[in-house]
């Protein structure tokens, strides 16, 4: 009986799969045909709009939901109705001027995240255009046009603040493709420039740390569950929480200690940090003997507000095992990766899970879990700071 089911069943679910599949194709095909369609109109309707008022030679075509805003800058007008035909069926907004000087007027009034530019013309050059943009727009990426592709012209260019160069002539899936790879790029560095930054910080150095940065003191130890671990010259360890997590957290309201006298394992519950009603459960980094607590935190945890680490720790544990527990803790550049991973993992989830998408990485550093909802605060709360494998 089981066979004859399987053998009905498993030929419908392939057979489903593959219906699935060649209907989303089907409905992305007909997406992208009616998008082309818009995109051409645009080029035709471009044609009969009257620029001149903003500049002398200027075109424009705007699209819907534009991959990208460019500026091109070209005194062959051929380059330039090519530039326009290419990158807008291809889904960009494309801004021509025939001049450098024109181009420099539309930057300061315009925002364009790319400005093509041709590398030699009559009035300004290419080159001349590039310093001008970077000095008055350093936001705008510059990319030079020409005909001179030599590793000179090139590395001047660089030198100049353009971000790289393409070749005349050029075949349509070559401008196409280039512009691709650079718009990837300038994405990577976007993102790369907005996500917090996590420094390693020398003695005395936390105090003036940045809000918008995650730190680790250097010479101190972090478990993956984010307890930080400072070790004396006795054997034993200040542990408290690290600056990521505390950040991430937010507000603490009280602090459940650990008691003194009590024997823990690494990766059993030690202390816990509460948010009104929520709980946040951190594990023993390593194994030992609780024998001191800090009575300061214990009186006002917000003190954990100036910073988490130094003189702010939450238990003194007597390390027993700490030959075979410390090289599984990181420090160093190595707890910078785990930061940065965490980082991406948690703007991942935040988006996927719960609908959250952080616009502004920079900003998750103070108290992006706490904007969460509960089911969500209780999953990334053990996601990032729960026993790890």
């Amino acid at each position: 009986m089981k066979i004859i089911i399987l053998t009905v069943i498993v030929p419908s679910l392939i057979l489903f799969f593959f219906l699935n599949l060649a209907a989303r194709e089907w409905h992305h095909r007909i997406l992208e045909k009616r998008r082309r369609l818009e995109r051409e109109e645009a080029l035709a309707d471009s044609l009969l709009l009257d620029f001149t008022r903003e500049s002398k030679t200027l075109k424009r075509v705007e699209v819907k939901k534009p991959e990208a805003r460019i500026l091109c800058v070209d005194d062959e007008e051929v380059i330039l109705n090519s530039f326009r035909k290419i990158l807008v069926l291809d889904g960009y907004s494309v801004d021509t001027v025939e001049t450098g000087q024109e181009a420099l007027g539309l930057i300061q009034t315009h925002d364009y995240d790319f400005v093509f530019t041709d590398l030699k013309m009559p009035a300004m050059s290419g080159t001349d255009v590039a310093k001008s943009v970077k000095h008055l727009r350093p936001d705008i990426d510059v990319v030079i046009i020409t005909g001179f592709a030599t590793v000179e012209s090139a590395v001047e260019c660089m030198k100049h603040g353009a971000v790289d160069y393409v070749e005349k002539p050029f075949t349509e899936d070559e401008l196409r493709l280039f512009t691709k790879h650079a718009l990837i790029k300038r994405r990577d560095r976007i993102e790369k420039l907005l996500k917090p930054r996590v420094n390693i910080m020398g003695p005395g150095e936390q105090n003036r740390a940045s809000r918008r940065e995650f730190t680790i003191p250097g010479g101190v130890l972090v478990s993956a569950g984010h307890c930080w671990v400072n070790l004396a010259e006795d054997g034993t360890a200040k542990v408290g929480i690290d600056d990521f997590a505390k950040k991430l957290l937010g507000t603490i309201n009280t602090i459940e200690f650990p008691n003194v006298g009590m024997t823990i394992k690494a990766g059993q519950p030690l202390f816990a940090v509460n948010q009104g009603h929520r709980r946040a459960q951190f594990y023993a980094p390593i194994s030992g003997k609780v024998i001191k607590l800090n009575k300061y935190l214990a009186k006002d945890c917000a003190i954990l507000d100036a910073t988490s680490h130094g003189e702010n720790w939450i238990c003194v544990i007597e390390g027993n095992d700490l030959d075979a527990e410390l090289p599984k803790l990181k420090i160093g550049k190595s707890a910078v990766t785990m930061f940065q991973d965490d980082i991406d993992e948690f703007l991942t989830y935040a988006k996927k899970s719960s609908g959250t998408d952080i616009s502004d990485p920079a900003s998750l550093c103070i108290g992006a879990i706490e904007k969460l909802d509960d089911t969500h605060w209780e999953t990334t709360v053990k996601r990032l700071f729960g026993p790890q494998s």
